[in-house]
Formats: structure tokens, C-alpha cells, sequence
């Protein structure tokens, strides 16, 4: 999550992921700016139904997103920096060594 700003130049996604996260910004952008060179790549990497499923999940998010800021809904605070942190787990117990006989 936190490699998002720099999803482009950032190792930590695949060209497929780097297109689809370019296709999620052209989607979200206002007014959209889906090209359809963009939408040339997408469709000669998923056919049809994985396409409208894409595209459909995306919508959803950029909906959810606009209406709660129409309601002026914030984010309650369950994480912060819009990723949610992993909770640290107690170290397992070590083995203890074994007992020396003298």
C-alpha cells in the first residue's frame, strides 16, 4: 500500500498490476480518461467477463469514495494511513537448551 504513490516506477508491482492501477486512475479521474489504447492493453490481457468485473469493482470503489465524501464521511480511524497495519505477535518461546550431564 504504501508503494501506491509510486506504483509506476516501484518494483514492488507487475506490468499487469501497473496496468491496472493506470486503468483504476484513467477510471477515477474526472471526467474519465480511459483511452482506448489503454483499454486495447486491458482487453489483450483479460477477456470479457474478467474486463466488465474489473471495470465494475473500480466503479464500486469510486462510488463508495464520492459518496461518502458527499456525507461528509471520514475515515474512522480504524487505521492509519489508509492501510492496515499488521498487529505484532508475541516471539514464540525459545527451546531451552538441554540439561548437561555431569
Amino acid at each position: 500500500m504504501m508503494a501506491l504513490p509510486d506504483f509506476e516506477t516501484s518494483s514492488e508491482f507487475t506490468a499487469l498490476e501497473r496496468l491496472v492501477l493506470r486503468y483504476a486512475v484513467a477510471m477515477t479521474a474526472t471526467p474519465t480518461k480511459v483511452t482506448p489504447g489503454l483499454f486495447e492493453e486491458l482487453r489483450a490481457q483479460f477477456d470479457e467477463a474478467q474486463l466488465v468485473e474489473l471495470t465494475a469493482n473500480i466503479a464500486w470503489e469510486n462510488y463508495r469514495a464520492r459518496f461518502n465524501r458527499a456525507f461528509d464521511i471520514e475515515a474512522q480511524g480504524f487505521s492509519e494511513k489508509a492501510f492496515c497495519v499488521l498487529p505484532e505477535l508475541p516471539a514464540p518461546p525459545r527451546a531451552s537448551a538441554p540439561a548437561s550431564r555431569a
